[in-house]
């Protein structure tokens, strides 16, 4: 019997984590949830995930008007740390470093990682960041899958 799309994630996901290796990911499967709407999220009351590696905290994530998964988070990375090894997903990703500097991984090649720099990772290149520098290395990141709607008209004027 052919397993749901989702279970099939989780299944990879899994398997991935348990055997050490990078993982495909499928985002916006599942439960429809209300889309995100406009609003201001301060670095507190943003979710954080703490680990070894240090810390992200995700301002927004979840299906907004025309994706059907987005994310919009700030990481910091302890010297000498990775938050994941390289992966891929299905989704497109913007990463911008701000702080400190380290190692991009990005299709196979390894680049070096400076504040201001960023990269662009097309659907299912792998990629990751490692913090090479002594100092904590913070990046924001923007991914998303998006949906196929109608674009939104714009608003009446006042």
């Amino acid at each position: 019997m052919p397993m749901r799309p989702g279970v099939r994630s989780l299944v990879w996901l899994l398997a991935g984590f348990a055997a050490g290796l990078a993982v495909p990911i499928v985002r916006g499967q599942g439960a429809a949830k209300a889309p995100l709407t406009s609003a201001r999220v301060t670095w507190a009351d943003a979710p954080a995930t703490r680990a070894d590696w240090g810390e992200r905290r995700a301002h927004f994530e979840g299906e907004t008007y025309g994706l059907g998964y987005a994310l919009a988070a700030v990481a910091v990375i302890k010297p000498g740390q990775q938050n994941h090894p390289p992966h891929q997903h299905s989704d497109e990703e913007f990463l911008f470093v701000t702080e400190g500097s380290g190692r991009w991984h990005l299709d196979g090649k390894e680049l070096p990682a400076a504040k201001g720099d960023a990269i662009y990772a097309a659907p299912w290149v792998m990629h990751g960041i490692t913090n090479t520098g002594t100092v904590p290395l913070t990046w924001v990141v923007f991914k998303w899958n998006g949906k196929g709607v109608k674009a939104a008209e714009a608003p009446k004027p006042r």
